[in-house]
């Protein structure tokens, strides 16, 4: 298996993973706060999703050989700049109102198109830390990595916060 079908691999399997643990959970436990925080489930899905539009956008600028077109979220903020928290609050206050059928399925479909973005990607091209400027060094398959790793995070503390709240 090469480095593309791995991290493609990986990403399948977390997406299953997640569809494991959401499958099964009424809408009630979904908006419910995770105590604590004033964060549900929802709002958590809701804030990957809104990551996810920008992890998107980066593969679509490689797809079409241009610079990526990032959605507009918050005049003045650059996402990848450290103003995160700023940008995570803004995201969380515009996000919260929204259905859950709404935010699921955003998701869930946005999470597909990831996966088939990173799929029509040629290899070389993902692992070429010079191939788009705009990642400043990076490798494209470093979106995709920090994409896995973002959901992973998220993932882990809804799985410990489930085991110790039940």
């Amino acid at each position: 298996m090469n480095m593309k079908e791995h991290i493609l691999t990986a990403l399948r399997e977390q997406f299953e993973r997640w569809e494991e643990v959401l499958r099964g959970m009424s809408e009630q436990a979904v908006t419910r706060p995770l105590a604590p925080s004033d964060w549900s489930i929802k709002d958590v899905m809701a804030h990957l999703w809104s990551w996810q539009l920008r992890s998107s956008a980066r593969l679509e600028a490689a797809r079409l050989d241009r610079e990526p077109e990032f959605p507009v979220w918050l005049a003045g903020v650059d996402p990848s700049a450290d103003d995160v928290e700023r940008l995570n609050a803004w995201l969380y206050a515009v996000n919260r109102d929204l259905p859950w059928s709404h935010i699921d399925q955003n998701w869930r479909n946005g999470f597909q198109r990831f996966l088939e973005a990173g799929a029509v990607i040629p290899e070389k091209d993902l692992l070429d830390g010079s191939r788009y400027p705009w990642l400043n060094g990076h490798p494209l398959a470093f979106v995709l990595v920090a994409s896995y790793d973002h959901h992973q995070e998220h993932l882990d503390e809804l799985l410990a916060w489930l085991e110790e709240h039940g």
